[in-house]
């Protein structure tokens, strides 16, 4: 039997990236999943290769409409609704003085209000279904502070707050809510910001420098480790948890290496 059976989700930002990775495990432990994204051919593309149990949806998180329509949608096609993964996001890099407040406001915009607004529209249909799971996808720039993230990091560290209000508030329903803080996210993220001729995929792997081995493995790799703990959080395996911030992130935010002292 596999870990989803019987389930619908819901995952947001799933046309590339993380998300993609998300919806297509998902698929593979058995659960009906709508990925939902602005890039439409991209994201149809996807459910089109995992098959019948998956399908598209156009959906902006920033737009409270889009949102009411995708939760629609999901429901006329699988008739219930008992995963939401929050997971789409924008990513700006620049220092607090060269940040504006038009390129705060447009991170907000998806990665707090977007959060924000699925699970507003997404709880009648949990509870209807008598319980569920959402997770929210925030970073490990919301565990911690880092030069250059200004903007990004104050919308996940948002979103940790959200997640942990939302678990309160929605475990009376049997609603789950928890985060996962991933190091390593969608080369697509992070690429507009390198320079030219430099791969992000190399450079994720050498962001995590606590565990030898990762610089060594594949970039698809250290995205389902990031899925795979959404998938537990998405499982029955997770009831016991709700309200929780999961660090995917090879020990960066809670481990040092000190170059030149003992054990190094």
């Amino acid at each position: 039997m596999s870990r989803l059976d019987g389930k619908v989700a819901l995952v947001t930002g799933a046309a590339r990236g993380t998300g993609e990775v998300i919806a297509r495990l998902f698929a593979e432990e058995g659960a009906r999943v709508v990925l939902a994204d602005v890039l439409d051919s991209q994201g149809e593309t996807v459910a089109h290769e995992i098959g019948e149990g998956a399908s598209f949806q156009h959906l902006d998180v920033g737009s409270e409409n889009d949102w009411k329509d995708g939760v629609v949608a999901v429901l006329e096609r699988f008739g219930r609704l008992d995963v939401l993964v929050n997971n789409a996001a924008l990513l700006h890099l620049a220092s607090v003085e060269e940040t504006s407040v038009e390129d705060l406001q447009r991170l907000i915009r998806v990665n707090q209000i977007g959060p924000f607004l699925g699970m507003r529209a997404a709880v009648p249909a949990l509870r209807d279904a008598g319980g569920g799971s959402i997770v929210n996808v925030s970073s490990i720039d919301g565990l911690r502070g880092a030069n250059g993230v200004f903007a990004y990091a104050s919308t996940k560290w948002a979103l940790r707050g959200m997640t942990k209000v939302a678990a309160v508030e929605f475990g009376k329903w049997g609603i789950r809510v928890n985060a996962v803080c991933p190091e390593a996210g969608g080369a697509d993220m992070i690429a507009p910001w390198l320079p030219e001729g430099v791969d992000p995929k190399t450079v994720h792997g050498f962001s995590q420098p606590v565990l030898a081995y990762q610089r060594k493995r594949p970039h698809q790799e250290r995205l389902r480790d990031v899925a795979l703990m959404v998938l537990f959080l998405a499982s029955d395996e997770s009831r016991s948890c709700t309200g929780t911030d999961f660090p995917v992130d090879s020990g960066n935010t809670s481990l040092k290496r000190s170059r030149g002292a003992p054990g190094a």
